[in-house]
Formats: structure tokens, sequence, C-alpha cells
């Protein structure tokens, strides 16, 4: 433990699994009273038992749904009387509801995955900010996605994770002044244990060359990232501890894109299909 966040108070949403615990675990080892919150009050009271257990830190759990304006007045209020100040807020909840290509998603659905990955982020900064500002500034960071930069798919939850960039921005220029850094990590596909399973399951196939007869989702996207990999929880919490930290002072207003390059550009398999290359590289000669 280095101490980067000793005595600093942290509130992380959608703290309990995945990318969420990979990130509370970071910051816990690092010193940090915490702050775990996520909508189930067992989930987040075992978590915040367990952070304490393990490294010693303050740590406690606060049910919330985020996308309730009254359960995040809660959240703020409890996290202010247990430690007096909030010094950062990692916005992790979010995820896909029945999403799917404009013409066939239904309103509903766009509107639930809208509020859940867009609206509630503007609700919690909304609550954090006044106190954060009081106490002399401090950090937010926005969980986004590659699919906010990209037209990767996922109508609803892509429009969703684009705005997010606008509203980081905004709250990095309205509030710069205040002491307040707001920037945005941009996770590609991170293999999390309840997404290893589903990226596993098989259908049928979609590219008859290479995968005849059934497929998987691994199948499909690995050959979409130059890394020959996916991405682990592990390494988007350290780019969120980075964006929180002394240690990105003078960054604010931007984003992070934790892809294993999966936005750089041509994926490997079309590189092959037009230089025909699937040699390992070699130095050139020297002439």
């Amino acid at each position: 433990m280095s101490g980067l966040f000793a005595d600093e108070t942290v509130i992380v949403t959608g703290g309990t699994r995945g990318i969420g615990r990979a990130i509370v675990d970071r910051f816990a080892a690092e010193g940090a009273n915490l702050v775990v919150s996520s909508r189930s009050e067992d989930d987040v009271t075992t978590v915040a038992d367990e952070l304490s257990a393990e490294y010693g830190v303050d740590a406690v759990g606060v049910p919330c749904d985020v996308t309730n304006a009254d359960e995040i007045e809660v959240l703020v209020d409890a996290t202010l009387e247990r430690f007096g100040e909030i010094d950062a807020l990692v916005s992790n909840a979010g995820g896909s509801i029945n999403d799917d290509n404009l013409h066939r998603i239904d309103e509903d659905a766009w509107d639930r995955t809208v509020e859940l990955n867009l609206k509630s982020l503007f609700l919690v900064a909304r609550e954090v900010l006044p106190p954060m500002v009081e106490s002399g500034g401090g950090s937010i960071v926005h969980m986004s996605s590659v699919n906010g930069l990209d037209g990767i798919g996922q109508i609803a939850y892509s429009s969703a994770r684009s705005g997010v960039l606008g509203l980081s921005r905004l709250i990095a220029t309205q509030y710069g002044r205040h002491g307040v850094r707001s920037n945005i990590v941009c996770p590609g596909t991170i293999e999390t244990d309840r997404r290893s399973g589903q990226m596993d399951e098989t259908g049928e196939s979609r590219a008859s060359d290479e995968h005849d007869g059934e497929w998987t989702q691994r199948d499909q996207w690995i050959d979409q990232y130059p890394t020959g990999r996916f991405g682990r929880p592990e390494e988007v919490a350290d780019a969120t501890l980075f964006l929180a930290s002394d240690m990105s002072s003078f960054v604010n207003g931007t984003h992070l894109v934790v892809d294993g390059g999966l936005t750089a550009g041509l994926d490997w398999s079309f590189q092959q299909q037009i230089f025909g290359s699937e040699e390992t590289p070699t130095r050139p000669s020297k002439r």
C-alpha cells in the first residue's frame, strides 16, 4: 500500500462486482475511506466488510439506485455524516437493457438504458458537486465505453455513453476553477466473471470460413483487439485510480481509452485480407 488515498473518501457506484469490485479493491489498497454503492444492501454490506478486513480501511456499504434522486441524496448524506467530505466519485454503475438496432428497439428500452447510463451520472454528480466544492475540490471519474466513441452497436447504450463525454467535459469547464476535475474512462471488452460466461455461449456461425457451425462471442470479437485478448477489470481500475488521484492533477475534461487498441484502426484479420501477410514481423535488412 502506497497510501495514495490515505484519509481520503471515495464513493464508487456499481461497486460490488466486475469492474466496480476491482475499482474498490484498488482504492482500498491505496488507503481510501470507501463508500460502496449498488442496489443490493446485502452486496454492499458484504463488499464493505471484506474491504475493511483485507485492507484495514474504513469502508461502508450504502444501497442506492442511481436512477433515483432521493436515494442518491441518502447516499451522499450518509457519506458526509460518516466521513465529513467527498474527495473522489467514481460513477461506475451502468449497463445495457434490451438494446438493439434503431429500428428494433422499443421506446421503453431506450428510456431505461439512457436513464441508467447517462441521466444517473448527472443525478449523482449534481448531488456530489456542492459538498465537493465546499471542501475545496475533488475528482470525478465517469465510466463510459468505447461504444461512446465509435459506432460499434447498441443504439441506446452507445448514445448514452457518448453523452457521458459531453456531461463530464462540461463539469470540467464549469467546476474546474472550484478545484474539481472531471474525466472519463472508456473501456473496451472487459472479461469479468459474468461476461466471460456470456462470451463462451455458442450460437449459429456468422463467419462460416473461420468458424463453420457454432460460434461464440469470443470467436467473433477477439480479432478486433490488436493485443489479441480482452481486458481485465484490474486494468480499468488502474486507469480509474490514475484519473482520480493527484498523479493526474493537470488532467481535466478528457477521456482515457482502455481497449487494447480496439479503436486504434483496422483489426488484424482485416489487415491480413488487405496485405495478405501472416508472417511474424522481422527487421528489414540493411542496405
